[in-house]
């Protein structure tokens, strides 16, 4: 099974929440959990987490009593460049060997009107939790060729790396940083009914 990132979660849930309080397995091919953050200061390197694991319990007649949970593997970081994954692996940033795993477990669902939820919930990642919000809109369910149900979800939330204890950047000529310390998280998950 594909292991989940804390923000993946959110949008994971929001298709059970907002639809039923069926199971819903994810759709690895269907999903994904990314990220993107200021490289000098003039370009974004974008980047995704490919192993995670998620679980959704909900209350169909109350999807704001609904709880979300879930896992990522830090080291499952992928920019596209290894020497560049291999350092945020290190203790520079992930320090994967000693904080293996992003966990997310929601505190609160609020409806923000039509198929829109926030997600709160609280977010550890280097050994640090901190709460986060995340914007979620689902889509409505549908049958694939199969016959199947599927739903979808898109979730957004920005955090601040420095705020978990992830600070390694260096000063440029000229003013600016190497490494930004906003990081826009934006996760996409099809889901399919059980």
């Amino acid at each position: 099974m594909r292991r989940l990132t804390p923000v993946l979660l959110a949008a994971l849930a929001a298709p059970a929440i907002a639809q039923s309080a069926s199971t819903w397995q994810i759709d690895p091919a269907h999903s994904s959990i990314q990220f993107g953050v200021r490289h000098l200061m003039i370009s974004t390197v974008r980047g995704k987490f490919p192993k995670f694991t998620a679980t959704v319990t909900g209350d169909e007649k109350d999807p704001t009593a609904a709880s979300v949970e879930a896992s990522i593997d830090a080291s499952s970081i992928d920019t596209g460049e290894a020497r560049r994954d291999e350092h945020l692996k290190s203790p520079d940033f992930f320090d994967v060997a000693k904080y293996p795993t992003i966990t997310f477990k929601s505190t609160k669902i609020e409806l923000a009107g039509g198929h829109k939820f926030r997600l709160h919930g609280d977010l550890t990642m280097h050994g640090v939790t901190k709460p986060v919000v995340l914007d979620v809109e689902v889509t409505p369910e549908v049958k694939d060729q199969r016959g199947a149900t599927r739903a979808g979800a898109h979730a957004t939330t920005k955090v601040n790396r420095k705020d978990f204890g992830i600070n390694w950047s260096k000063s440029i000529d000229g003013g600016g940083v190497v490494v930004g310390d906003d990081v826009d998280v934006t996760i996409e998950v099809e889901g399919v009914k059980k």
